[in-house]
């Protein structure tokens, strides 16, 4: 009795390994990467400022406060709306969300000075509102960033949401992005 134990253990253990070589021999099957390794570049610009330099006064507190024009493009296939993010990472309390806008239809393009695309949401931003908040750095140079995304479908998020709701509401969505970086310090 206690040899075809035995033989059976080995049975099995020889089984087990040929399944483990078998497994390890054939060839991978690809699988689908993720859709964030999936995101394609675009462009977002302004004809107001370039990329990494600053702001002009016109569309800060110090101004009228409106916002920037912007444009975009490169937009991937498949896109069905656009979301836009503009925040302040420093900010002294956290990053600051100064304007969020989505569902622009991608066949706007651009969004004109002082202005949001028909049938596109406005969000809250830090300061309660959901207006444009233009930049008003309490002390210092702050960068502000200009987040374009491309997304593969409509968003069903209130006009009260903050920018946590919108990412969240976003995710797995995205086909493509870009970002735009403008400065601004004030003088005191």
């Amino acid at each position: 009795m206690k040899k075809i134990f035995v033989i059976w253990i080995i049975i099995i253990l020889a089984a087990a390994g040929g399944i483990f070589w078998w497994l390890k021999s054939r060839p991978s099957i690809p699988v689908e990467p993720p859709v964030s390794s999936q995101i394609k570049p675009m462009q977002i610009t302004s004809p107001a400022f370039e990329n990494s330099k600053s702001i002009p006064a016109k569309y800060t507190c110090d101004g009228d406060g409106v916002n920037p024009p912007l444009t975009f493009r490169d937009l991937p296939e498949g896109v069905k709306t656009l979301a836009l993010i503009m925040d302040d990472p420093d900010a002294p309390a956290g990053t600051w969300t100064h304007w969020l806008v989505w569902n622009i239809s991608p066949e706007s393009r651009e969004l004109a000075e002082n202005s949001v695309p028909f049938g596109a949401i406005v969000g809250q931003g830090s300061n309660g509102q959901t207006v444009y908040g233009g930049p008003c750095p309490p002390s210092g140079m702050h960068r502000y960033f200009f987040k374009l995304y491309a997304l593969d479908t409509k968003l069903s998020i209130p006009t009260y949401s903050l920018q946590a709701d919108l990412e969240k509401a976003m995710s797995g969505h995205i086909l493509g992005q870009a970002e735009l970086v403008g400065v601004y310090g004030r003088n005191k």
